[in-house]
C-alpha cells in the first residue's frame, strides 16, 4: 500500500469522529447553522428586504421568508449580474454555477466563499467514509478518472462561470490531481463523442481503480473501451475497484454497467446539486444517503402534497417522519433562502438522518441528467402541430428509452393522433429541434452523441382511453402523465403502436 492510500486512513478516521459528533445532535447543529446564516446575512439587501433583525426561531423566518424557486428568486440575481455587492450574502459570490433554466433561459447559482467547501469537502468526505468502513484505500494509489463538464469558465459580471462539475475540477485537491484523469486539455473538449474518443486513448494502458461520473456517460466509457481493447472493463482495468456517482437513478443502468465491467465493484451514491451538496452513501449495506446538517445549510421539509398549498407546512430536521415524501427546500451560505430545488425526498433512517431523492415536484425526464419538464414537452408539441397544419393530436406521453434493442438511449413520445402528419419523421424531428431549443441539457446530449433524437410512435384510436380504464383510471380527474422518468407507462403503450 502507498503512502497516500496509507495516509487517507488516518484522515478518514479523523473526519468520520469529526462527523458522528454532529451526527450525535442533529437538531442542535442545525440550529446552530440556522442562527450562524441569519447573524451573517442580517446586512445584506435580502435580509433587510425580510427584517433578518427581527428574526430568532424558524417560526419568526417562515412568516419573513416565503418559500422561492429560482424566478422568485431572479431579481436578487440580476442585481448581482448588475455587479451589485451584499444582494443575497456578504460581498459578490465567488462563482456562479451556470444551470438550464425552464422559463428564463439559464439559472446562475451563487456559489461563496464560504459555500464552496460544502460541494468540496462534501465529495472528499465521501470518499473518506467509503475507506473508513471498508479498509479499502488501495484505489487513490492508482489513476481516477473523473467524467466531467468542462472546467473552462467564463466570466459574467466579473465573476467565473460554468458548470458545477466544471468548477468543481478546479478544486480538485492536489493529492489526487496528479493520479486524477483525463487530461486537462482533454476535460476542456465540448464535443463529448470526440471527448470520450480522446479519452480512452489516454487511459487505456493506465492502472485505472476509481472512475466517477453520470451512469449513461460512464456506460459510453466502458462501451468504447470494451470495443477498442475487445475485453471486459475488468480485463483492462483489473484494479477498478469503485464507482462514485450521483444526479440520475443507478438501477436502469446497474445490470449493463456491471456487465461491462465483467463484475460488480463497490459504488457510493451522492446527491450533488448547483445549490449545494445535500448528502452522500456512508455506509455500503445500508440505504440512503447521510443528509449533510453541519455544512452551511439549514433545511427545510414540506409534505409533497402540500407543496402547491398557499401556505404549506415547513419542518425542520428534528420534526420529519421516516417514508413521507417531502419538498427539499434548502437556506445555504451561498444566499439561498427559502429555496426550493425542486426535488423530493424520503428519510429511511433518523439516526442518523438517511434519505433517498424520491423524484421532482412535478413530472419530469432525467435519465440522463436531462431534467426534461412537462411545460418543455408541451411547448414542442404545440409549435409542432401550429407548424403542421390539419394535425390534432388526443393526447401524449414521453418516456425514456435506457437500453433500445439498437441504437443510442432515446426519448420516445407515445402520440395518439385524430390526425397523423402526412410526413411523422418531419413530425418528429421539429419536436426534437424544438426540446435542444428549450432544454439545453437535452441539447448538449443529442450533440454530444450521448443520446439520437426523439422518435415519435403513432397510437391507435382510443389508446390512451382504453390504456386509463386498463389501469382503473378512467375519467374524473386523473390524467395521464406527460412525462415519466421510467418506463410504466410506456412499455403498456407498445401495444396500442401502430404498425
Amino acid at each position: 500500500m502507498g503512502i497516500l492510500a496509507s495516509l487517507s486512513k488516518l484522515v478518514a478516521a479523523w473526519v468520520v469522529n469529526k462527523q458522528n459528533k454532529w451526527m450525535a445532535k442533529p437538531v442542535e447543529t442545525q440550529n446552530k447553522v440556522f442562527q450562524e446564516l441569519i447573524d451573517k446575512a442580517r446586512n445584506t439587501k435580502f435580509g433587510q428586504d425580510h427584517d433578518f433583525d427581527k428574526i430568532n426561531n424558524h417560526e419568526s423566518f417562515k412568516k419573513n421568508v416565503p418559500i422561492r424557486d429560482y424566478e422568485s428568486l431572479k431579481p436578487y440575481v440580476d442585481a448581482i449580474l448588475d455587479g451589485k455587492s451584499d444582494i443575497l450574502w456578504p460581498g459578490k459570490p465567488l462563482y456562479l454555477a451556470k444551470t438550464s433554466g425552464t422559463t428564463s433561459g439559464s439559472k446562475y447559482i451563487p456559489i461563496s466563499k464560504d459555500s464552496i467547501s460544502n460541494h468540496i469537502d462534501c465529495a472528499r468526505n465521501a470518499m473518506l467514509h467509503y475507506v473508513n468502513e471498508t479498509g479499502n484505500a488501495s484505489f487513490l494509489d492508482g489513476k481516477l478518472i473523473f467524467l466531467s463538464g468542462s472546467p473552462t469558465l467564463e466570466t459574467v459580471a466579473g465573476i467565473l462561470t460554468g458548470r458545477l462539475s466544471g468548477i468543481s475540477n478546479h478544486h480538485v485537491p492536489d493529492y489526487l490531481r496528479r493520479n486524477q484523469m483525463p487530461s486537462y486539455e482533454t476535460n476542456c473538449m465540448e464535443d463529448w463523442e470526440a471527448k470520450v474518443d480522446k479519452i480512452v486513448e489516454e487511459t487505456i494502458t493506465e492502472d485505472m481503480r476509481l472512475i466517477s461520473g453520470i451512469p449513461p456517460w460512464v456506460q459510453m466509457y466502458f462501451d468504447k473501451i470494451s470495443d477498442t481493447s475487445g475485453q471486459k472493463v475488468k480485463d483492462v482495468f483489473p484494479n477498478l475497484s469503485l464507482f462514485i456517482y450521483g444526479g440520475v437513478n443507478f438501477e436502469p443502468y446497474r445490470e449493463k454497467l456491471f456487465g461491462s465491467i465483467g463484475k460488480e465493484i463497490d459504488s457510493i451514491e451522492l446527491y450533488p446539486a448547483s445549490e449545494g451538496f445535500i448528502a452522500f452513501q456512508d455506509k455500503q449495506k445500508e440505504s440512503g444517503m447521510l443528509l449533510q446538517l453541519d455544512t452551511g445549510i439549514f433545511y427545510e421539509f414540506i409534505p409533497a402534497d402540500e407543496y402547491f398549498d398557499e401556505k404549506p407546512t415547513r419542518l425542520t430536521i428534528g420534526e420529519v417522519e421516516l417514508d413521507k415524501n417531502y419538498a427539499l427546500i434548502i437556506n445555504s451560505n451561498a444566499g439561498l433562502w427559502g429555496y426550493s430545488i425542486g426535488d423530493t425526498v424520503k428519510f429511511v433512517s433518523k439516526d442518523p438522518y438517511r434519505l433517498v431523492v424520491t423524484g421532482r415536484i412535478k413530472h419530469f425526464i432525467s435519465a440522463f441528467g436531462e431534467h426534461v419538464i412537462g411545460e418543455e414537452v408541451e411547448k414542442a408539441m404545440r409549435s409542432a402541430v401550429d407548424k403542421f397544419k390539419g394535425v390534432e393530436v388526443v393526447e401524449f406521453s414521453v418516456a425514456p428509452n435506457v437500453n433500445p434493442d439498437n441504437g443510442l438511449p432515446l426519448h420516445e413520445w407515445y402520440v395518439e393522433f385524430a390526425k397523423e402528419p402526412e410526413n411523422l419523421d418531419a413530425f418528429a424531428k421539429h419536436l426534437d429541434l424544438q426540446m435542444q431549443t428549450l432544454n439545453t441539457y437535452y441539447y448538449d446530449l443529442i450533440e454530444g452523441s450521448v443520446l439520437r433524437p426523439l422518435e415519435v410512435k403513432s397510437l391507435k384510436k382510443g389508446s390512451f382511453q382504453d390504456y386509463m380504464k386498463s389501469i382503473g383510471k378512467l375519467g374524473g380527474q386523473n390524467k395521464v402523465p406527460r412525462l415519466s422518468n421510467d418506463r410504466k407507462i410506456a412499455d403498456p403503450m407498445q401495444s396500442y403502436v401502430m404498425n
